[in-house]
């Protein structure tokens, strides 16, 4: 027995391009919500009102403290004894959004915080309304230094999507798997799933870099 099979490769490879299209639907959908969820926790953790910064805290510091796997469960398995009732996709996505979302929060946290006080300070004095003065003023600043964290999570997010297969999620990982269990071949499938995250992994990284590039030529 040959120790590749070629054939066999050339075989399965539209199998899993097609699962693959479901992995990158997840990626890209779940940072997303994760993007934009995060931004607001940050910006509620930062909050002076107690009301709104401490859930925000106990929330991202409880996501963050507990493993993907297990959030994935509660939202397929758990929450349908409350009335919840999600797809295995619907969950797997809103189970990786969140759990990234809760990172996110800390770098767009960390972004904030390292603005210029005195821009802080020229925005109150100009009587700005908050939503104008982050998306003006403070956002802009802000994001420039913590694009290469967000972009990491980006790439984190995609290779973290195998763990959704738990819940039943048909994503490239687990239909190597499905492969391998029909056919006994498990060399080639996972061989081919693995060079798909490193090319996407590093085509990622490369937009990343090149979104960087132009926010540091546009200064």
């Amino acid at each position: 027995m040959n120790f590749f099979d070629w054939q066999f490769a050339w075989e399965i490879l539209p199998q899993l391009l097609q699962a693959s299209l479901k992995t990158i639907g997840i990626t890209v959908s779940g940072f997303a919500i994760a993007v934009v969820l995060g931004l607001l926790l940050a910006v509620a953790r930062r909050s002076r009102r107690a009301w709104l910064s401490w859930p925000a805290t106990g929330l991202i510091e409880f996501i963050r403290s507990t493993p993907l796997l297990i959030q994935a469960y509660f939202l397929f398995y758990v929450f349908p004894n409350y009335g919840i009732n999600l797809s295995a996709l619907q969950a797997g996505i809103l189970a990786i959004a969140v759990h990234y979302a809760c990172y996110t929060a800390e770098v767009y946290r960390a972004g904030l915080d390292a603005v210029p006080r005195a821009q802080w300070e020229a925005v109150t004095a100009l009587n700005m309304k908050p939503l104008t003065a982050y998306r003006d003023v403070i956002l802009p600043q802000a994001l420039r230094p913590i694009l290469p964290a967000l972009g990491n999570y980006l790439v984190a997010m995609l290779k973290d999507t195998p763990v959704l297969s738990a819940i039943t999620v048909v994503e490239i990982m687990q239909q190597a798997k499905n492969i391998g269990s029909e056919s006994f071949r498990y060399l080639e499938p996972i061989t081919l799933v693995g060079l798909f995250f490193l090319i996407l992994s590093l085509g990622l990284a490369w937009c990343v870099r090149r979104l960087e590039n132009r926010l540091e030529l546009a200064r």
